[in-house]
């Protein structure tokens, strides 16, 4: 093996490290939401936040802080403190990934630039991985601080926001290591390998593009607890299309504040991406003997078909904790499959003029 091919490879398997940690944060940041953790910690401390209590005396005063938060004082007033601590840990947990995540992508990264292994092409996208990561520092505890003020919950479009830049930089790293892992597809037909048409890899980067999409819809669900307006499946109620639909003014405003529109838009994209993934895993098989493409293929049609049928159970039993954490989970899973789907044919693709 060549020098340079293996710090790609170094290179590569440290960034699927990450993203797996990362699509780890996702899943907890759902927990922490889900059982309403969010707000326990009153306090942003980016170094010294990594210490919790560890005393009785340390939590007292911990817990006389998160006395004087809105949250306290309107939902959980007469909370004892164990159940305090329940909550703390929650949020607490994921603060401490958070830097975890933090640590485990900077100390490689300036080990492999001081050692010049970092591939050509790569030292920039890494740096800007590195920014990111820290925007979404400041983006969180801007999240949290808008649960601190009057109402003790955080503004749901922060959410779709911190929600959205977790999954963009998830996709983003996904994207780096299929290109610094993955192996090309051979150009010998006589091999059983076949390029594959530009507009197969226009759809598979289409379905990628309508999935992130769909995973904001989700955030503005999730944010604004639309789940729980419409427990009924496959109509809303007694019909398909709800009462009350984009009954604002102006109209728009209702995709962002009303939560029977929310929902319905969530479900409306579930149905889009559903014919969509059908017929791409479809169009897949049919025009490439491309093993590695075909196997992605299945992957998300699996994951698809998961991510539907927990959306689904999810709204019918109200929301419980185990299945919506594992639909925004699988919806995370199903996003970094779609990126390899969509890299590897758009890698094809050049091959071939339809």
């Amino acid at each position: 093996m060549s020098e340079s091919l293996l710090y790609r490879r170094q290179v590569g398997l440290w960034l699927a490290i990450c993203a797996a940690t990362i699509l780890g944060m996702i899943l907890l940041g759902g927990v922490t939401r889900l059982t309403n953790s969010g707000l326990s910690m009153v306090e942003w401390r980016p170094l010294l936040g990594i210490i919790p209590p560890l005393n009785h005396e340390q939590w007292l005063a911990v817990f006389a802080k998160y006395k004087n938060s809105p949250e306290y004082q309107i939902v959980n007033a007469g909370m004892s403190l164990d159940e305090f601590k329940y909550i703390f840990m929650y949020e607490y947990l994921h603060r401490v990934l958070g830097r975890i995540i933090g640590i485990l992508f900077f100390v490689p990264y300036l080990y492999f630039l001081i050692k010049g292994r970092i591939p050509v092409g790569y030292r920039g996208k890494l740096a800007l991985l590195f920014i990111l990561g820290g925007c979404q520092g400041l983006l969180g505890w801007f999240m949290v601080k808008s649960g601190l003020v009057d109402d003790p919950r955080v503004s749901h479009y922060r959410l779709t926001a911190h929600l959205g830049l977790a999954v963009l930089i998830f996709g983003f790293m996904m994207w780096l290591t299929c290109s610094l892992l993955d192996r090309p597809p051979a150009t010998d037909h006589t091999a059983g390998q076949s390029a594959i048409s530009r507009n197969v890899a226009r759809v598979a980067a289409l379905f990628a593009g309508l999935l992130y999409l769909m995973i904001l819809s989700g955030g503005l669900v999730a944010g604004s607890r639309a789940g729980y307006a419409w427990s009924t499946w496959p109509l809303m109620g007694d019909s398909f299309i709800p009462p009350g639909l984009y009954a604002t003014t102006p109209l728009w405003l209702a995709a962002f504040e009303d939560i029977t529109t929310i929902q319905f838009n969530h479900r409306m994209f579930a149905y889009l991406l559903a014919l969509l993934g059908a017929g791409l895993v479809a169009a897949v098989w049919r025009h490439s003997q491309d093993l590695l493409a075909r196997r992605a293929t299945l992957l998300l049609g699996a994951l698809l078909t998961a991510q539907i049928v927990l959306g689904i159970y999810t709204i019918v039993h109200h929301v419980p904790i185990a299945s919506a954490a594992a639909h925004q989970v699988v919806g995370v899973a199903l996003f970094g499959t779609a990126i390899y789907l969509a890299r590897r044919l758009a890698v094809m693709a050049p091959a071939t003029s339809g």
